[in-house]
């Protein structure tokens, strides 16, 4: 049994320690729209009219620390943009906002940003390359690489800030 072609992943509900910081990165750097607040512990953010991709709470984690490295949880969360054009507009206001890159890839399959958000949380920002450009080995299966991704090639692809 598989799961069906069209499944895909809803969206990621993240414990953080602080929402307002939280909101602050994901809506005013990654511009995800704040859908609605859940009292003043929760928030849900949307690209589009979707309901929410994006959960945020403190329910259980107001004030708390991120979880030490080398402990199972979240790697990253990983949003993929429709186009270079978008995904190098956001990667500016990333740069804009000072957020750190922890690292970037073209992975044959997509080209990849990474950075965390306020809570050490990984962040991957990408998008992906048209399936006939994939690479493949000899007997048709697909080959992802680690390659490297010019990052100042893509970031010149970002619209002014004003048209951002």
């Amino acid at each position: 049994m598989s799961a069906p072609a069209t499944a895909r992943v809803g969206h990621i509900h993240l414990r953080v320690s602080d929402l307002d910081r939280s909101i602050a990165f994901y809506s005013g750097i990654l511009g995800f729209a704040v859908t609605q607040r859940y009292g003043s512990g929760a928030a849900f953010l949307a690209a589009g009219d979707y309901h929410h991709h994006i959960g945020l709470n403190t329910w259980e984690s107001l004030g708390a620390t991120p979880p030490p490295e080398g402990h199972t949880g979240l790697y990253h969360s990983a949003f993929l943009y429709p186009d270079r054009q978008a995904l190098a507009d956001a990667l500016a206001r990333v740069v804009a906002a000072g957020v750190p890159i922890d690292g970037a890839a073209d992975h044959g399959v997509s080209e990849a940003v990474y950075l965390r958000d306020p809570d050490e949380n990984g962040v991957e920002l990408y998008v992906d390359k048209p399936m006939s450009e994939w690479p493949r080995s000899e007997d048709g299966s697909l080959k992802m690489v680690n390659g490297r991704l010019d990052v100042a090639a893509l970031l010149a692809l970002a619209k002014p800030a004003s048209q951002n």
